[in-house]
């Protein structure tokens, strides 16, 4: 997989130290309790500053969670082993960035005090940043079909099925969780259920 590249612009735009106020917020005292005004005095500027970016909590919201989310990816590719098959590195992309999202201290905050804010992406829209996951795993799955070493089929539709499959491993692996089972076997089991999708 290559590069993702953040959409919110060059890493000198100055929206990412408000972005960083309102992860700080959200991480205190939650969605619900952060303003925008709250956010401005964190980020030490006026509050129309953060109103010329952003209208509303859920405008900053859908930047923050992108910037966040395409981070986390974007350190897995970069740390991917390039000798490795085509299969294995878009499985290894795949289970490392659901590990790290489950780990991840604002998708835990955002889960354990405002859950319903991921529920439009789960249940009526994609997001920006699963749009840019979809794409990268496309462009993988293009690549490795093309040098025989992926099965055939419509690479758009593979992506989200992989995409659909890891939802469940992101969001619900903790309620699979016990004696009978661990976390690091359930991930064992994903990187399964993904090579034998993926191989020829």
């Amino acid at each position: 997989m290559t590069s993702l590249r953040h959409n919110s612009g060059s890493e000198s735009d100055p929206r990412d130290a408000y972005l960083d106020a309102a992860r700080t917020c959200i991480l205190d005292v939650g969605w619900r309790r952060t303003t925008l005004t709250e956010v401005a005095r964190r980020a030490g500027v006026s509050r129309m500053t953060i109103y010329r970016s952003w209208s509303d909590m859920q405008q900053l919201l859908g930047d923050l969670m992108t910037r966040e989310w395409s981070g986390v990816v974007t350190a897995i590719v970069a740390d991917e082993d390039a000798s490795a098959s085509p299969v294995d590195r878009l499985v290894s992309d795949i289970v490392g960035t659901v590990r790290t999202l489950r780990e991840n201290e604002l998708f835990l905050r955002i889960v354990e005090l405002d859950p319903e804010l991921l529920l439009p992406y789960l249940l009526a829209r994609r997001g920006r940043s699963q749009d840019a996951i979809l794409a990268l795993t496309t462009e993988a799955i293009r690549a490795g079909q093309a040098e025989g070493r992926m099965r055939a089929g419509n690479p758009v539709a593979i992506a989200r099925g992989l995409l659909l499959a890891a939802h469940g491993f992101v969001l619900s692996a903790h309620t699979m969780v016990d004696g009978d089972a661990s976390e690091d076997e359930l991930d064992a089991e994903l990187a399964t259920l993904l090579t034998r999708s993926l191989t020829p």
